[in-house]
């Protein structure tokens, strides 16, 4: 399992290719990669993922790093890979597709999307890229203590502009802090009307995730407008970036960014995790009907 200190300094698993401190250490120069079968897939998601659709986000790697989008640029905007039983071999599914996605992002990522019936440990082999594939482990739903897509979202008294709770500050975003902030998740639950729950820090997010996600999201409230509820918090209670904050245990995560989209209910149908743009955002709020 990833911790959420590890994802923050950067060690998110790299099949094959060092580690995600990489990144961003990789994100300027070198040459467009022109071979598919000279990289390594990069996980971009945490273990936290159960029986029936998965979501696994991957990018590319090659000896210098992390593809960026200028490195990428010959990499096709289409990947397809299958998924594997780890233990036996076998195949457990086969033709999974994913689309480029970079809005705002310095690494292109391709979020693969599959059903899997039965925990274990899986691994995702992108067709045409070094055979290592990228881990994917699918636990009981009841050994996941995040919620869940089909879950009620559970409230809470997320810092606002009136009152921070002793978060301060309420936003790390700059040079202005995000406008997410005006009522709690408690209160947003009870308008009876879809909500965006954004977990992130822009400031202290060093996998370079959470600033972008915060953008991408901002950008679909401005297209969205009163249809939906979006609410920010932070993962610090301050800038000493020590003590996590009561937004984060309540939900036990153990990693950032994550993004909660509900139904009028209250009830969860989508979680992005890690890593996801605009566009992305957009494509899982036409898909269940939120916009």
């Amino acid at each position: 399992m990833i911790s959420r200190r590890r994802l923050i300094g950067g060690t998110v698993a790299v099949i094959g290719s060092g580690s995600l401190a990489s990144f961003l250490a990789a994100c300027g120069g070198g040459e467009a990669a022109t071979r598919l079968g000279d990289l390594n897939v990069v996980q971009r998601f945490p273990q936290m993922l159960v029986p029936g659709e998965v979501r696994a986000p991957i990018s590319l790697a090659d000896v210098d790093g992390v593809l960026t989008v200028a490195r990428a640029a010959s990499i096709p905007d289409e990947l397809t890979a299958r998924l594997l039983n780890a233990q036996t071999g076998d195949l457990v599914v086969d033709g999974i597709s994913a689309m480029r996605h970079d809005e705002g992002l310095e690494a292109p990522y391709w979020p693969f999307r599959f059903k899997v019936d039965e925990p274990g440990i899986y691994t995702l082999i992108v067709d045409g890229a070094q055979e290592t594939g990228a881990a994917v482990q699918v636990s009981e739903r009841s050994a996941i203590l995040v919620p869940l897509v089909g879950d009620p979202m559970p409230g809470f008294d997320t810092p606002t502009f009136d009152d921070p709770r002793g978060v301060d500050p309420i936003c790390t975003r700059s040079p202005e802090p995000c406008p997410m902030h005006e009522i709690t998740l408690t209160e947003a639950l009870a308008l009876g009307k879809p909500v965006a729950y954004l977990v992130g820090t822009p400031a202290y997010c060093s996998t370079g995730t959470c600033s972008p996600a915060m953008e991408g999201l901002l950008a679909v409230r401005d297209r969205v407008g009163d249809a939906m509820t979006f609410i920010h918090a932070e993962i610090y209670t301050d800038s000493t970036v020590s003590t996590v904050a009561p937004a984060v245990t309540a939900l036990n995560m153990t990693y950032e960014p994550a993004l909660y989209l509900t139904d009028a209910t209250g009830t969860v149908v989508e979680r992005l995790d890690a890593v996801f743009d605009s566009t992305e955002i957009d494509e899982a709020l036409t898909r269940h009907a939120l916009a």
